[in-house]
């Protein structure tokens, strides 16, 4: 512990956003420098106390207090060194994902938490910037070959740990780049593309092979995957997104989120995409009200829409702490993200009805009405309106993962909730095909995915040789 008395005599601080102006004209990502000898401050609030529950927050379970201390003490290197002990790519983590780390903080019980978040990220940014981070390739080879399907977080975690254990590993994506979610899902303000190709530069120095454009059950035939490997990974996402089945689904300027979003990505990597969906000049309405549809809602500000509106089916959750979620919980509390402070009008407790269109067969109005809390979400009589609308952005969340070509070829049985089944052992039904991340649990964050593909990756390296050394 670095500093006793630190938690008390330190407030929690954040580096500034840049002025929205100014980020709703660009690309890049959307915080300001911030100076170490804050962040070294911020690492002094860790409470050293009994029992970390951050620890357990975490999907990957991160040394948290240590690296805090480490941190206030300016030892860097040896910062980065626990932090890489337990997450593979914590400039990942350390951008996108929700903290459920800093909810679980002791000190969060009757004080804003510790700033767990930005001090992971500036840890590694800082071990890049020194140096500090090299290929670790194996000492040596096992002979053993691995392919690993999708090439999401859980998909890289899996593939380094795999490499690392000296194994030959392959890393299958169907798309043009390595990244899955990652490259094409998640918008550049919140994570610049550079990081990922960082990082892979890393990878193929230890011994990762990347095959794109080879989408596994199509033009890469399951077949060739079972005779040339030893053990398959399944690592893909959960991309089966939830429609809305509703009157007038059908008409033209009606997308899933992530038709739109892939398409931002593309362009924004210098692409020519042929008949990209643009906000641009539209009445954009943005139907899910989670991390998703902040995704599309930011995006859409980029474009320069006419209006957007953002409808959710639940009720609004309440400012603070829910009491039905109490600490060390994940809060239900609302979550104003930096989309929201863009701009835009959020509501909640709408269920949308139906869509009409204008004679070309485009969607013109939306139809919806008010709703009662759930599980009924009953229709609350007197409060139907119509809402003019000219692109309806699905985001309601993925139903798992897309069931033909490669999982119904390798005749996989699936969970009660459409997903891989899977053992403890991350072993499907058939032997020496094992899942990860969001294909095994559903829709889930990039911390969970880091957590799913490396533990998946023990299990393979296991099943190859009998044991494994793997975290």
């Amino acid at each position: 512990m670095g500093k006793i008395t630190g938690f008390k005599e330190y407030t929690r601080e954040l580096p500034d956003r840049r002025p929205i102006g100014q980020r709703v004209n660009d690309w890049f990502e959307i915080y300001l420098p911030f100076p170490e000898e804050k962040i070294r401050t911020q690492g002094a609030r860790c409470m050293d106390c009994g029992v970390p529950f951050c620890h357990t927050g975490c999907p990957v379970n991160n040394i948290i207090p240590d690296w805090n201390d480490l941190v206030y003490r300016g030892r860097w290197k040896e910062a980065v060194r626990i932090l890489h002990s337990t997450n593979n790519f914590p400039e990942f983590t350390g951008r996108i994902c929700p903290a459920p780390c800093e909810a679980s903080c002791v000190l969060g019980i009757n004080e804003p938490p510790v700033t767990i978040k930005n001090i992971e990220r500036t840890i590694v940014e800082r071990a890049f910037e020194e140096g500090y981070i090299l290929p670790e390739p194996p000492p040596f080879k096992t002979g053993k070959r691995a392919a690993v399907v999708g090439s999401g977080p859980a998909g890289m975690a899996a593939s380094q740990q795999l490499a690392r254990a000296g194994h030959d590993v392959t890393l299958f994506e169907k798309s043009d780049r390595i990244g899955g979610l990652l490259r094409y899902g998640i918008p550049n303000f919140k994570m610049e593309k550079h990081l990922i190709d960082r990082r892979m530069e890393q990878m193929a120095a230890e011994g990762v092979r990347f095959a794109t454009n080879a989408h596994v059950g199509h033009n890469v035939p399951v077949e060739d995957l079972r005779r040339e490997y030893d053990a398959i990974l399944l690592s893909g996402g959960a991309e089966w997104g939830r429609d809305l089945k509703v009157p007038g689904r059908e008409l033209k300027g009606i997308h899933f989120a992530m038709e739109f979003l892939p398409q931002s990505n593309r362009a924004c990597l210098g692409e020519m995409v042929e008949n990209q969906i643009l906000a641009t000049g539209k009445r954009v309405v943005i139907i899910g009200g989670g991390d998703t549809g902040a995704d599309c809602l930011g995006t859409s500000h980029r474009q320069k829409p006419l209006s957007v509106h953002q409808f959710e089916l639940l009720p609004k959750p309440p400012d603070n702490r829910a009491s039905s979620t109490p600490w060390p919980l994940w809060p239900m509390q609302l979550r104003v993200e930096s989309s929201h402070e863009e701009g835009g009008i959020r509501e909640w407790s709408v269920a949308t009805t139906r869509f009409t269109g204008d004679g070309n067969g485009h969607v013109q109005q939306l139809h919806a009405v008010r709703v009662g809390p759930p599980p009924k979400f009953e229709p609350v009589a007197g409060t139907e309106f119509t809402l003019d609308a000219d692109l309806v952005l699905l985001a309601m969340g993925f139903l798992g993962p897309v069931r033909n070509g490669m999982i119904e070829q390798l005749g996989i049985e699936l969970d009660a909730r459409g997903n891989v089944k899977t053992g403890d052992d991350y072993q499907s039904s058939v032997p020496g095909v094992f899942a990860a991340g969001d294909m095994r649990r559903g829709q889930s964050l990039v911390v969970w995915a880091i957590s799913e593909g490396r533990k998946a990756a023990r299990a393979v390296d296991t099943y190859l040789m009998g044991a494994s050394t793997l975290p």
